[in-house]
């Protein structure tokens, strides 16, 4: 079975495609590398043994994407091309919505054209806004999303709703990813951000090597214990593993099925400091700042859906995540390099 991954080469990209091929899949990846580098294609290879088949294409480019069509013999797609910095969103909406929606339109046109019809979708808890309570479950309304990344994946949700709706040869996945962190445990592939991280964990592992003086963290006054953001940390190979079993068993569901990815509990950034020290030995100095747009208080998954329906649960503790970004720092101290 060969599977088409949009935007293979970046962080959760790498990692599913390291857990396809090692489940026997063939991959075939398409990216721009705007926000990954190729040097990822030589470590996946090191790692599993197998160099998956890599276009360098800008999914936006339709003539691009359908030459790749043609060219491989394409079973199922995962669709990770996008995006995906929130606060960058804020800042850059019509960036966001012209590359993510248009991306996705391509994609799914080209997949109804060479007749490929399974597609596992990377959502986001985003999709969610700010949740009336928590534990989400699958079952929780999408609510009002709070900047323009998460609202690009609340329309692609529905432009797919309408699409398996209106054709059911279609068999869709939307996973609505909670908060991926920590990096292979070879130390080989990891998170690689450009400029400033994004991310509570890249950004807590360049301060532990040096690269920065300090972690901010963007408020203390939310309505939580200690005041900072709380949020569900789910190891990237966790989630990576989540995107196989969707595939697996993506015939045996019809039209389109939506599943959290998430531990089911809930850390502060505080507790995520504390435990990368307690984990690592390193102390993480902080400051605290204003809070940051587009950011909510406190999200966590009710991950049972998943549990029940794909055999699908997380085995990696928050120690396992903080050792594994932090070994993934140490050994790439500048990431895949220039």
């Amino acid at each position: 079975m060969s599977v088409l991954v949009t935007g293979g080469a970046g962080f959760i990209g790498s990692h599913t495609t390291v857990e396809l091929i090692e489940s026997g899949y063939d991959v075939v990846i398409a990216d721009d590398l705007s926000n990954s580098k190729e040097e990822v294609l030589n470590r996946i290879e090191k790692i599993t043994g197998k160099r998956p088949v890599f276009y360098k294409a800008d999914i936006c480019d339709k003539k691009a994407l359908s030459d790749i069509f043609e060219k491989e013999k394409i079973d199922s797609a995962i669709h990770f091309a996008g995006f995906k910095a929130v606060g960058e969103s804020v800042e850059k909406p019509l960036e966001y919505y012209r590359n993510n929606l248009l991306s996705t339109m391509n994609l799914l046109e080209c997949m109804r054209e060479h007749k490929v019809f399974d597609l596992v979708f990377s959502s986001s808890s985003t999709v969610y806004g700010t949740p009336e309570t928590v534990p989400v479950t699958e079952d929780t309304p999408r609510g009002q999303t709070t900047n323009p990344y998460g609202q690009t994946k609340a329309v692609i949700e529905r432009m797919m709703e309408d699409v398996s709706g209106a054709d059911d040869r279609w068999h869709i996945m939307l996973l609505r990813y909670f908060n991926p962190v920590g990096a292979h445990a070879s130390g080989l592939i990891g998170e690689d951000p450009k400029g400033i991280p994004n991310n509570l964990m890249p950004y807590i592992t360049q301060v532990a090597v040096g690269k920065m003086d300090h972690l901010n963290v963007f408020g203390d006054d939310y309505d939580t214990p200690d005041g900072t953001g709380i949020r569900d940390y789910i190891h990237v190979v966790d989630l990576a593993r989540g995107h196989v079993c969707a595939l697996d068993n993506i015939r045996k569901k019809q039209g389109l099925n939506i599943y959290n990815l998430g531990t089911g509990i809930g850390y502060s950034v505080l507790d995520m400091v504390k435990a990368f020290e307690k984990s690592t030995g390193v102390k993480i100095p902080y400051v605290i700042t204003k809070r940051r747009q587009g950011d909510i208080a406190k999200t966590y998954a009710d991950p049972s859906k998943a549990k029940k329906e794909l055999s699908f649960e997380t085995k990696y503790t928050l120690e396992d995540m903080c050792h594994d970004a932090y070994y993934w720092q140490q050994k790439n101290p500048d990431g895949y390099g220039s």
